[in-house]
C-alpha cells in the first residue's frame, strides 16, 4: 500500500488547481455572464441615442420573444407612410370583421373598436403607442400594407433594410399568434410569435428615434381618453410606467414601449434624457421578486439608467479643425502645391466612460474614389472639399461593445485646408521631363552601382 504524506497531497491539490485554471481547455468566462450590475433578464443593452455606442450588454445577440415591443416597427412603418404622404392623420378606417373582434377581446390590451365606426389614424395610433391596443395595431397594418399579412412583409423587408439579424416578425402586434383567433396572417404558425435580439430592438428604437423624433411627443403622454366625450369613451395609462407622474415615475424618461407574453416574459424599451444625454435600454425577459412580472423590466430598466447615468457622459474628444501628427498632409499631383492639409470639420464627440478620455486612437480614413492608385488627390481641390473621415479606435481595458447598428456613427468629415489649384500645362511638362530624367539617372546610377 502507497502511503503520501501530507505535504505531497498538498502539493498535487495545488498542482491539478493551476493546470485546471490555467489549462487551455478551461472554459473561457464570459463578460456578459459576469454581469457587475446584476440585470435579472435574458439580454439587456444600453445605447447612447445620437452615436449608436453600445455601453452595456447582456447576451445582446440572443434571439428572444419581443412581445408588444414589436409595435415599434409597426409604429416606424405608419410615421414612414406619413412622412411619404401615402397616409394621413385625418385620413379615416372603418374596422374588418378581423380587427372587431381582437379589439373586443379585453383580455388583450385594447380599445373596443365599433364593427360600424370611423376612426382617425391619429385616434387608432395613439391607442396603440400609448395603451398598447392589438385591435388598432392590426387597423394600422391594413391601412398601410392592405392586410396584415401583407404588412408582415413590409415588416420583415424592413428590418433586413435596417440590418436587423435576429428578427422575424409574423404578427404587427407581438401577441402570439393563437391569440389572432385563427386570423393571424397566412404563411405564419398558429403558435408562432415575434422574435428579435436585444441588439435589433435597440437599433429599431435608435433608428426610429433618429428619423422620427416626433415619436415621443406621444409616447410621452402618460394618460388619454380615447373617444373622449362619447358613449365609446375609453381612458387610457399609459404601459410604461416609468414616466414622471407615474407608479415608478423616473427623472428623464419620455418612452418608448412595453411588452409582455408568456413567452416572450416581461419586456421594456426604454429612452430617457438627462443632462444633455439621451440613452436607450433594453431588457427582455425580466424578473425579480413578486408575483407582479410586469414591474420587473422598469426596476431592471432603472438599474440599467442608473448605471449609464452616472459612468457616462458625451466628451468632445478631439476639437473640430483636429490633425493627426504625421498625417495631416496627402499627395496631390497635377497641383500647383505637391501636397495639401487636411483635418476635420467638426469635433468628434462620443459617451465616454469616467477616467477613459484618453483611451482612444483618432484615425483617418480617406475616400479611395477620390484617390490615384499611389494614394494621391489630383488638383484642382477646393477649399473644405471633404476627402473622408475621421473615428476613433478603443484602446482601454473594459469591454468593448461597438455600435448598435453594427458601423461607427462617432466619426466626422475630414477635409482639406486650403485649396490647391491646377498646375499650368508648362509646370506639368517640366515636371515630367524631370521626372523622365530623374528616372533615367536613377537607373543609370544603379546599373554602374551594379558593376562595383
Amino acid at each position: 500500500m502507497v502511503h503520501f504524506t501530507k505535504k505531497f497531497i498538498s502539493a498535487l491539490v495545488i498542482t491539478l488547481f493551476l493546470m485546471t485554471a490555467f489549462s487551455p481547455l478551461s472554459p473561457k468566462i464570459n463578460a456578459e455572464e459576469n454581469d457587475p450590475l446584476g440585470i435579472n433578464a435574458s439580454a439587456a443593452i444600453a445605447v447612447e441615442a445620437s452615436t449608436g455606442k453600445i455601453v452595456y450588454g447582456k447576451n445582446i445577440d440572443k434571439t428572444l420573444g419581443v412581445a408588444s415591443m414589436t409595435k415599434m416597427m409597426t409604429e416606424y412603418l405608419l410615421l414612414e407612410a406619413i412622412r411619404e404622404k401615402k397616409v394621413s392623420w385625418d385620413q379615416t378606417y372603418r374596422p374588418s370583421d378581423y380587427v372587431y373582434k381582437i379589439s373586443q377581446n379585453r383580455s388583450l390590451s385594447n380599445v373596443p373598436l365599433r364593427k360600424d365606426g370611423s376612426y382617425t389614424i391619429k385616434e387608432l395610433y395613439e391607442a396603440m403607442a400609448i395603451y398598447s391596443a392589438n385591435g388598432a395595431a392590426i387597423a394600422v397594418a391594413e391601412v398601410i400594407g392592405g392586410s396584415e399579412t401583407n404588412f408582415v412583409k413590409m415588416m420583415n423587408e424592413k428590418a433586413k433594410e435596417l440590418g436587423l439579424k435576429h428578427t422575424k416578425f409574423v404578427n404587427a402586434t407581438g401577441l402570439n399568434n393563437r391569440d389572432l383567433m385563427g386570423m393571424h396572417p397566412e404563411g405564419t404558425g398558429e403558435e408562432e410569435e415575434n422574435v428579435m435580439s436585444a441588439r435589433d430592438v435597440a437599433s429599431l428604437a435608435y433608428h426610429l428615434l433618429k428619423e422620427y423624433p416626433e415619436i415621443l411627443e406621444t409616447a410621452k403622454i402618460t394618460r388619454k381618453a380615447f373617444r373622449e366625450g362619447t358613449d365609446d369613451e375609453i381612458k387610457m395609462e399609459n404601459w410604461n410606467w416609468m414616466l414622471p407622474g407615474l407608479v415608478y415615475g423616473t427623472e428623464g424618461v419620455d418612452g418608448l414601449k412595453t411588452g409582455y407574453t408568456d413567452f416572450a416574459g416581461s419586456c421594456f424599451t426604454g429612452t430617457a434624457e438627462r443632462n444633455g444625454m439621451r440613452i436607450i435600454t433594453v431588457v427582455m425577459n425580466a424578473k425579480g421578486k413578486g408575483s407582479n412580472n410586469y414591474v420587473h423590466r422598469f426596476s431592471e430598466t432603472r438599474k440599467l439608467m442608473d448605471y449609464v447615468f452616472s459612468n457616462f457622459s458625451i466628451e468632445e474628444l478631439f476639437p473640430a479643425q483636429y490633425q493627426i501628427k504625421n498625417k495631416s498632409t496627402v499627395s496631390v499631383v497635377k497641383g500647383k502645391e505637391k501636397k495639401v492639409e487636411i483635418e476635420t470639420k467638426d469635433s468628434l464627440k462620443l459617451p465616454i466612460k469616467r477616467g477613459e478620455k484618453d483611451q482612444y486612437e483618432p484615425k483617418y480614413v480617406l475616400d479611395k474614389k477620390l484617390l490615384t492608385a499611389n494614394g494621391e488627390l489630383t488638383a484642382p481641390i477646393k477649399k473644405g472639399a471633404k476627402v473622408g473621415y475621421m473615428s476613433v479606435e478603443y484602446k482601454g481595458n473594459s469591454q468593448d461593445y461597438g455600435f448598435v447598428t453594427g458601423e461607427s456613427e462617432a466619426k466626422v468629415d475630414v477635409v482639406t485646408k486650403t485649396k490647391v489649384e491646377k498646375a499650368n500645362w508648362f509646370v506639368l511638362s517640366m515636371r515630367g521631363i524631370g521626372s523622365f530624367f530623374g528616372d533615367v539617372w536613377n537607373g543609370a546610377a544603379n546599373m554602374v552601382k551594379s558593376w562595383f
